[in-house]
């Protein structure tokens, strides 16, 4: 494990390549070009205010501003899992002709999604000056934490995802029926205080769960992340970032020939 690390640190270059060529080709050719960075997550944001600020009346103090502080991480862990299941088979070419650490492909896709949200976070922070809300300094400096944690978290998943397509291509369509359930799972249109007692254990189980907690509570709550939350959410995605990486140096010898 500590020699492919090594040798993914060799790579580095190539790594910095294709994020650079990600986020210059995510939106070559478009009309609005890499302003859909922030269009598309305020559109999401407007949508899901209106149904459940307006029809479901969720009773949330400010709550465009609960919603824009969780949908922007979440987008970024959506986007690494749904396109993680294909980033392999997209660069079926390379991975064919090149001999290099496979582990840089989902390594430079997850980080040029984590770019586009730390982009994105111009706009959580417009909202927050809007809002009144303001910010507290001391607490802010937890903000990089969190974000490294979601980086492992993603990262972890996008290598299990990736590497099990190249071999069983259906992954990539059950990934998008999962992932549209995720997020009614995750606390980001409601807070736990709305889910009945007996169902929070179960929602705290949702690896998410305690990382948009703590993104509320860092932006929202404006308190220090409660320790048992940080906890959790670090464990448990270093936990999930080692397996998917086991498991993708495990799968990633037959990549040439299964593509």
């Amino acid at each position: 494990m500590i020699q492919r690390i090594k040798d993914i640190y060799a790579y580095r270059d190539m790594i910095f390549s294709l994020v650079r060529r990600e986020l210059r080709g995510r939106y070559k050719g478009s009309v609005l070009g890499f302003l859909w960075t922030y269009i598309n997550p305020l559109c999401q944001v407007i949508v899901y205010s209106a149904v459940f600020s307006v029809i479901f009346k969720v009773q949330i103090d400010k709550f465009y501003l609960y919603l824009i502080i969780g949908m922007m991480p979440w987008t970024f862990f959506n986007t690494s899992v749904q396109g993680g299941t294909t980033c392999i088979r997209a660069q079926a070419d390379m991975v064919k002709k090149i001999f290099f650490p496979r582990e840089v492909i989902p390594i430079a896709y997850v980080t040029s999604a984590f770019v586009n949200m730390l982009l994105s976070f111009i706009i959580v922070f417009l909202a927050v000056l809007v809002s009144g809300y303001g910010f507290n300094l001391q607490v802010l400096l937890f903000l990089p934490l969190i974000m490294i944690i979601e980086y492992l978290l993603a990262l972890g998943i996008a290598f299990i995802v990736s590497s099990i397509t190249v071999y069983f291509r259906d992954l990539e369509q059950i990934v998008g029926v999962i992932m549209m359930a995720w997020i009614y799972i995750t606390p980001i249109m409601y807070n736990m205080e709305y889910v009945p007692e007996q169902y929070r254990p179960l929602i705290v189980l949702n690896p998410m769960t305690p990382i948009v907690e703590v993104y509320h509570q860092i932006l929202y709550y404006r308190m220090v992340p409660t320790t048992n939350y940080l906890l959790l959410a670090g464990g448990v995605s270093l936990m999930i970032f080692i397996v998917g990486f086991i498991v993708f140096g495990r799968l990633d010898r037959n990549f040439a020939e299964e593509m």
